[in-house]
């Protein structure tokens, strides 16, 4: 059954109610009997619509029935769902309340069988893959008007707080909007320190646009640019690690974001910048490949405390299932 034109026929009773069967019919190119299937499907889906008996009756809405403003099919409705609670438990949204609003809004005015289904769907599905950061995200009204900044090649002007609590304003040309790891980025030129720079939204304390416009740099790629930047934040200790691995396989596992990769030596060569060399060691651990750090020393330190704790659990582990095959026999 084709839904778009049940949704012609809706879009026919509103419009001229009363139509008989052969009008429809005609209108819609099909035969009378697929005008009843229609009007049924309608009923359906809670649009009641009456049918006046005999050859000549006609069609119309049930009087004092008002139209929702929104009518979704099934795959519509599903798709609004689960893109908005994808959105909420990835970290790909905006406002406290914005998405669990527009959850209600959606089925509130769906019709009562649809609403259901997607009520369910709403209540059941879970997602596995959620933001690494805590809080809320930005404003839509800062991400929709970055992207119309973005669109239009307009300058914007911006007041931006650090991470550090420092305040400024300045004019930012944004060549692009990037969502990594839970967080909305902007990223462009910015006029006061005169350099391509990483913003972070959330951080960001208000946004007007001007009538100035720029021309973004030709093959500037604003993901590839933010994942560099991200990789470039001054973190406690530098490193550098040799990985007895291809090119191809250590991009595929190792992000941009975290390590800089580059062919060296037979192997690859990462380096970087990390806050904690333990959580760095269980990282390069997880990756299953050898490897030999060049620096720093303390680095070395933590690969082999990691080493010495994975032994003293095996060899735990050893003992407690002795124990217990004693016990059963």
């Amino acid at each position: 059954m084709s839904t778009n034109r049940v949704l012609a026929l809706l879009e026919l009773l509103q419009a001229r109610p009363g139509l008989t069967g052969p009008e429809i019919a005609a209108r819609l190119e099909v035969d009378e009997r697929t005008v009843r299937r229609y009007a049924v499907r309608l009923g359906d889906l809670g649009v009641p619509v009456e049918a006046e008996r005999g050859r000549y009756g006609g069609y119309r809405l049930m009087p004092g029935y008002k139209l929702p403003p929104l009518m979704l099919t099934d795959d519509e409705a599903t798709a609004v769902v689960l893109g908005l609670l994808a959105g909420r438990r990835t970290g790909l949204w905006v406002g406290e309340t914005a998405t669990a609003s527009a959850l209600a809004k959606i089925q509130r005015v769906l019709p009562e069988a649809l609403r259901e289904r997607v009520g369910a769907v709403a209540d059941t599905v879970d997602v596995t893959s959620r933001s690494t950061t805590a809080g809320s995200g930005p404003s839509g009204a800062l991400v929709l008007t970055f992207a119309e900044a973005v669109r239009g090649r307009r300058t914007v002007r911006l007041a931006y707080r650090s991470y550090a609590g420092v305040d400024s304003e300045r004019e930012f040309d944004p060549y692009g909007l990037v969502f990594h790891s839970g967080r909305w980025y902007v990223t462009g030129h910015d006029h006061l320190s005169g350099q391509v720079r990483t913003f972070r939204v959330d951080r960001v304390a208000g946004v007007e646009p001007t009538d100035a416009e720029f021309s973004p740099p030709a093959g500037f790629e604003p993901a590839a640019h933010v994942m560099a930047s991200l990789a470039g934040v001054p973190y406690e200790h530098e490193f550098e690690v040799l990985l007895d691995t291809t090119l191809e396989e250590a991009r595929r596992r190792i992000p941009p974001s975290v390590a800089a990769l580059a062919p060296a030596d037979g192997g690859v060569r990462m380096t970087g910048r990390a806050d904690r060399l333990d959580g760095l060691a269980q990282m390069m651990a997880g990756l299953g490949w050898p490897f030999t750090v060049i620096a720093p020393g303390r680095l070395r330190d933590e690969v082999k405390a990691l080493a010495r704790r994975l032994v003293a659990s095996a060899e735990s582990s050893g003992r407690d299932a002795r124990g217990s095959a004693a016990l059963e026999e």
